[in-house]
């Protein structure tokens, strides 16, 4: 395959496990994301800066940025108009996307407490009773399904409740000075689904055409997502499956086995995957394994699966989000079993390439190319026992001549829920003032000064941007000026290919982070779990608001998407913001020609909710300027 400089500068900071990989795939003349990127070249100017519109037939319609073509839509929308709609239907379909999850979770602990034969049970019954009374759930004298059931239905109505406002976790959790601001701006999400629908109807041809009210819709609906339906996903997950605690794995595509069936699971929701790994221990399945002649299954994880059944059975990740295809590339893959969000519709063209089948499981993400065995809560370990068989009789179709495994992998330090870190750190002090399961020594940690801040890195991989270079060149210098940093989703994967997430990385930190290190015996970089549970970091943040009694945007913090491409990002760096959180992305977001929305976001916001976007591609630069900011905070609360 022909090679340019275009897609060596992309491929440049590739981890030496991918940089193995994309060498069979040109040897093999095999297509992948960053071939088609560079063929995609030059992209469409209009469309990254966020003014061109084609929402109604009249179109589609462009504006010029620099004033020398048309300044307006047919309809009369200007740049302004154009870009706030498409930015509010981002924010809609992320929103939409991570709360459906949260959706499907709360049905499935509906069934784990009401159906005698679900597969499913309430795993953490503690939780269950702890996060029950947290939000309003009388759990005297009840037992834990009806504990469970009763949470299952509340946690479904903020969905489509009639009346009120979808704000259970808000009122609990959300710094009083926190809820004040977003009651005065009339923000607070009504119900998740309704704000979805409103945006969508608010920027239809001629509705609203006000960039600011647009965005303050669309602020609105991302904190449906943010501190209700990623929320309620994450918590009811941990009901289900397990708190997620500390486990160790090696990663990398050098998780694959030449001698075992290997099964790759990918997308974003535990129910599938997390059965998956369970049917694997069934007896049968060493049975079938041996009559083809493999020692076993090997479950690997792909993207954000990855990070929910890594987190509670220690499956090692054998990639991020750009690394889905070399995955397949290695000849070894005997099976990808994917759900929803972030699978590559290019994996069920590989498969004209290489033996391994995709099996398609959700009646809402279909592949050309894949198999479907559709997934179905009330018969998930049958399901999950058929996907494995037709895995291992899958095994006997591999070519040996395609099988080649990258050898490069690293260690993992994963699964620090909550609870997880309140829990290392009451082991740092015996003490009898000590309030035990706060988070106290964080607290005292960041008013000292032994850490100056912390800074919450997600997001996926972009090809627009050399693959890893930002969230290894932040990582590194975050980690030089005694900011801790934790991580979610792709972010964290990609991380823990450059070993930032091992006990060892400590050494790569200025005195005061790795002190703080040895002494709770944690990674300088945190892995919380996967991109939903950004939910569990602003639950963090929330609780040391609330301790330090201050509100979110005084906190010596900031947040970091250095490498984001999704519609999901667009509704999680929104509802950041609006958290109070300095939130830098590291790709533009498609909104620079339109200079009122820009100066909005970057700028105005900031006075109303107390976070602001800062957008910056240089990653030395981003450093600089999230330090200065963390600074700024502990000058103005006196630490």
């Amino acid at each position: 395959m022909a090679q340019n400089k275009s897609r060596d500068l992309i491929t440049a900071h590739m981890d030496p496990g991918t940089q193995e990989a994309i060498k069979i795939t040109d040897a093999a003349g095999v297509e992948t994301c960053f071939d088609r990127f560079v063929s995609q070249q030059p992209q469409c100017g209009f469309g990254q800066m966020g003014v061109c519109c084609r929402i109604c037939a009249m179109g589609p319609c462009r504006i010029d940025p620099f004033g020398n073509g048309p300044k307006a839509g047919v309809c009369g929308a200007d740049a302004d108009n154009i870009s706030a709609r498409h930015l509010a239907r981002q924010i809609a379909a992320g929103s939409s996307a991570h709360s459906d999850h949260g959706r499907d979770i709360a049905h499935t602990l509906y069934m784990a407490s009401t159906d005698p034969n679900c597969d499913y049970k309430i795993t953490d019954e503690d939780k269950c009773f702890r996060i029950a009374k947290e939000v309003g759930i009388d759990v005297e004298g009840k037992d834990v399904k009806e504990v469970g059931k009763e949470l299952a239905e509340l946690m479904m109505h903020q969905f489509g409740q009639i009346h009120g406002l979808a704000d259970v976790f808000i009122r609990a959790r959300a710094p009083k000075q926190r809820q004040e601001k977003w009651d005065n701006l009339g923000i607070v999400p009504r119900a998740i689904d309704r704000e979805i629908v409103e945006i969508m109807h608010r920027t239809h041809i001629g509705v609203d055409s006000h960039y600011a009210n647009i965005l303050t819709q669309g602020m609105r609906c991302s904190l449906g997502d943010g501190w209700s339906g990623s929320m309620l996903a994450t918590e009811l997950s941990d009901i289900i499956f397990g708190t997620p605690s500390v486990t160790e794995a090696e990663m990398n595509l050098a998780a694959l086995k030449e001698d075992h069936v290997n099964i790759a699971v990918h997308g974003h929701e535990p129910t599938l995957s997390s059965m998956v790994v369970i049917a694997s221990k069934d007896p049968k399945v060493a049975e079938w394994c041996a009559e083809v002649g493999a020692k076993g299954v090997n479950i690997v994880g792909i993207c954000c699966t990855t990070n929910e059944v890594l987190m509670r059975y220690g499956v090692a990740p054998a990639g991020n989000f750009l690394q889905q295809e070399f995955a397949m590339a290695t000849g070894a893959l005997d099976a990808y079993i994917v759900d929803v969000q972030c699978i590559f519709p290019s994996l069920g063209d590989l498969t004209k390439c290489y033996h391994t089948k995709v099996f398609t499981t959700s009646p809402k993400a279909k592949m050309i190319g894949g198999t479907h065995i559709e997934f179905a809560e009330d018969r998930a370990y049958q399901i999950a026992l058929d996907l494995l068989k037709a895995a291992i009789d899958n095994y006997k179709n591999r070519k040996p001549e395609q099988i080649s495994i990258p050898s490069h992998k690293e260690k993992i330090v994963a699964g620090f829920s909550v609870e997880t870190i309140v829990k290392a750190l009451d082991g740092v002090t015996n003490s009898v003032a000590h309030p035990r399961g706060t988070v106290k020594p964080l607290c005292d940690a960041l008013t000292s000064g032994v850490l100056r801040g912390a800074v919450a890195m997600v997001g996926c991989n972009n090809p627009h941007i050399p693959l890893d270079r930002n969230h290894k060149m932040i990582v590194e210098g975050l980690l030089k000026e005694d900011i801790i940093v934790v991580q979610t989703g792709c972010a964290a994967l990609t991380c823990a290919k450059y070993g930032f997430l091992t006990y060892e990385a400590k050494d790569r930190c200025s005195l005061g982070l790795k002190t703080v290190c040895e002494l709770v015996g944690i990674p300088p970089v945190l892995h919380m779990g996967s991109c939903v549970d950004i939910s569990r970091i602003i639950s963090l943040v929330a609780a040391c608001a609330n301790y330090l009694g201050v509100d979110i945007d005084q906190l010596p913090i900031a947040a970091s998407a250095p490498e984001w491409m999704s519609e999901k990002a667009v509704a999680i760096g929104t509802y950041a913001v609006s958290s109070g959180v300095f939130t830098h992305l590291g790709v533009a977001p498609q909104c620079l020609g339109a200079p009122n929305v820009t100066k909005l976001l970057t700028q105005d916001i900031e006075g109303l909710v107390g976070g602001k976007f800062y957008v910056e591609s240089d990653p030395e630069k981003a450093v600089k300027t999230m330090v200065d900011v963390i600074e700024a905070k502990r000058k103005a609360i006196g630490i």
